[in-house]
């Protein structure tokens, strides 16, 4: 039989077509075929991607949950910002003197605020979850120890002498709490700055949990004044339960804060520190710098190479959390484990020598104490109001007043209520405005058509607003005269006070990044301590004097005091110290602009 000539329109079929096809058509050995080693690889490649999904899946679970955990400690941190639902029952209940209520507040102040770089610092070298198990020691012992000294009464020195525990238990007391909100605030907050540094809505990210700080003096105030309440022999509701409220807060605060320890995690940290590394950098910075050129080797290394050990067969200065998942997923020699421990050693050194790096740069910036002295003249004020509202609405009481259980200024719980409130609405607001309006990150990026803005233009115009907060106080034809004016006040103040803690931190973040962001904010947090100090010291002076004068002339009980004459002067004082802050904030923005900082 004649051979068969080859078809000269041969058909591709899906398993055979190769171009040589016909040479080897009848041979089956020859045919490519996947072997067993290929099947392996393939499925190895498949496992990788479906276990690196699975640790991204966990990190963004990991995010979320700290970011609950973190709103949550903020949400019930704010507990000394109801003070004024007490304050004044330290007056009459246990008979301390105006000096001495304002002692126990600026003390609170200057423990929640005077730490707070020291917390910082541990906070960005150690991790939020210890700083919150701390609070929560501190806010445990400090009002339990408050809430069994109000309850043993007027200490022998009072000025109605009785037999309860000496005066400065109670300081002490207060120094704990005061420490406690630090630690607990910082290590939540610090924790959504930097796993949302590099998000889209980094602000209001961050404005969260400021936000929540805010209302957490409001719905306590106002469990103390409709839940934990004293009946009085009528029957009918009277004043805070001080006892019960303090034990309520020393419980609910202790276990706020071991959920925190808990809960609260950084993720990828490792590249966050690598972000700043490249920055500094790209600034040329980091060749300025001894620590990265400790090497015995002569030989030029990049920012990755640190002193010890080469690292040319590793692809990388240090393993990141995913090459570590990967790497602890197969058997290691020992060689492998120990280079392994050689790069989380110094992945910690070149986080250590990137921290102390920035805190020098944020220390030496001129207009890093231009935002804190401005921060110091706005706040302090604001925490000296919110401080002595509570004493204020007697004195706006006329004396033929008769309901004395509605006086025409409002109620502290009403006040306090509408400063956490108008907080919350500004932080939120300030926040979401400042990513939607921001101007770029990089000055030098591509012109785009979207409205920007810098954060200044929301910082400025909400310092106005506690600047009108305190004329309105301060005039005498207006609060002095139409009582029901003073819930105004609260609500401007609670505005440019609440956007002001929600724009200063958000801007040290930009300005000066994440990484450090516990200890600049720390830094910047402090000012608050010294101003509140100051102008609380002024309100009992004022108030002393105006109140020995009242006595003098037969107008008022000893230690009581009325009219205008109370505040009036505190008041314009407050307000020049406002305008201070923002004609400073204004000369920070003139040397951000001249130096292309964007902000």
């Amino acid at each position: 039989m004649a051979p068969t000539s080859p078809d000269p329109n041969p058909r591709i079929t899906a398993v055979d077509f190769d171009s040589h096809r016909r040479h080897r058509r009848h041979s089956h050995e020859s045919r490519p075929r996947l072997g067993d080693d290929d099947f392996d690889f393939m499925g190895q490649v498949a496992q990788e991607i479906v276990e690196r999904d699975r640790r991204k899946m966990r990190r963004e679970v990991v995010r979320v949950l700290s970011f609950i955990c973190a709103v949550l400690s903020c949400l019930c941190a704010g507990s000394i910002t109801s003070f004024s639902l007490y304050g004044a029952r330290f007056l009459t209940d246990l008979h301390y003197t105006q000096f001495r209520v304002n002692a126990v507040s600026i003390v609170a102040e200057l423990a929640m605020y005077l730490p707070v770089p020291l917390f910082g610092y541990l906070c960005d070298r150690y991790s939020p979850p210890p700083l919150s198990l701390l609070s929560s020691a501190l806010f445990g012992a400090g009002y339990l120890l408050a809430a069994f000294t109000f309850k043993s009464g007027p200490p022998a020195d009072a000025t109605k002498p009785g037999h309860g525990w000496p005066f400065g238990v109670m300081v002490l007391a207060f120094i704990g709490i005061g420490a406690g909100t630090s630690c607990m605030y910082l290590s939540a907050v610090a924790t959504c700055a930097k796993n949302f540094s590099t998000a889209k809505y980094r602000g209001f990210m961050l404005a969260v949990p400021i936000a929540a700080f805010g209302l957490s003096g409001m719905w306590e105030s106002q469990i103390g004044a409709h839940l934990l309440y004293q009946r009085l022999p009528d029957g009918r509701k009277g004043e805070v339960d001080v006892f019960k409220y303090f034990v309520f807060l020393a419980g609910t605060l202790l276990g706020v804060g071991i959920l925190g320890a808990l809960g609260l995690r950084i993720v990828d940290e490792e590249e966050l520190i690598e972000q700043g590394v490249e920055t500094l950098e790209r600034s040329g910075l980091l060749d300025e710098s001894e620590f990265f050129r400790d090497s015995p080797d002569p030989t030029p290394r990049t920012y990755g190479t640190m002193g010890d050990g080469d690292e040319s067969d590793s692809g990388s200065g240090t393993a990141t959390p995913s090459d570590r998942d990967s790497e602890a997923e197969f058997d290691l020699s020992e060689s492998q484990l120990l280079k392994r421990r050689e790069q989380d050693h110094r992945l910690k050194k070149k986080k250590w020598w990137l921290l102390n790096h920035a805190t020098h740069s944020f220390l030496t910036d001129r207009t890093m104490w231009l935002l804190a002295a401005g921060f110091f003249l706005l706040t302090g004020p604001g925490e000296a109001y919110i401080n002595n509202l509570g004493t204020i609405i007697p004195t706006l009481t006329p004396k033929n007043y008769l309901d004395l259980t509605s006086p025409p200024a409002g109620h502290a719980a009403t006040h306090v209520s509408i400063i956490a409130l108008a907080s919350t609405f500004a932080r939120l607001f300030t926040g979401t405005l400042s990513d939607l309006f921001a101007p770029p990150s990089q000055p030098d990026n591509p012109p785009s058509t979207r409205v920007s803005f810098s954060r200044l233009v929301l910082l400025i115009p909400s310092a106005f607003l506690l600047l009108l907060s305190f004329l309105n106080l301060a005039l005498p034809f207006l609060t002095a005269q139409h009582p029901s004016l003073f819930m105004l006040s609260s609500g401007l103040l609670g505005l440019g006070y609440g956007a002001s803690f929600s724009l200063v931190p958000i801007i040290i973040s930009v300005v000066w990044g994440a990484e450090n962001f516990a200890t600049n904010w720390g830094v910047v947090a402090m000012m608050p301590a010294g101003g509140a100090a100051v102008w609380s010291i002024v309100y009992s002076a004022a108030y002393s004097r105006a109140s020995a004068s009242g006595h003098d002339s037969g107008d008022v009980a000893e230690g009581e005091c009325s009219g205008y004459a109370c505040f009036g002067g505190w008041a314009w004082g407050c307000a020049a110290s406002v305008a201070v802050a923002i004609v400073l904030w204004c000369f920070a923005w003139r040397l951000w602009r001249k130096r292309n900082v964007v902000v």
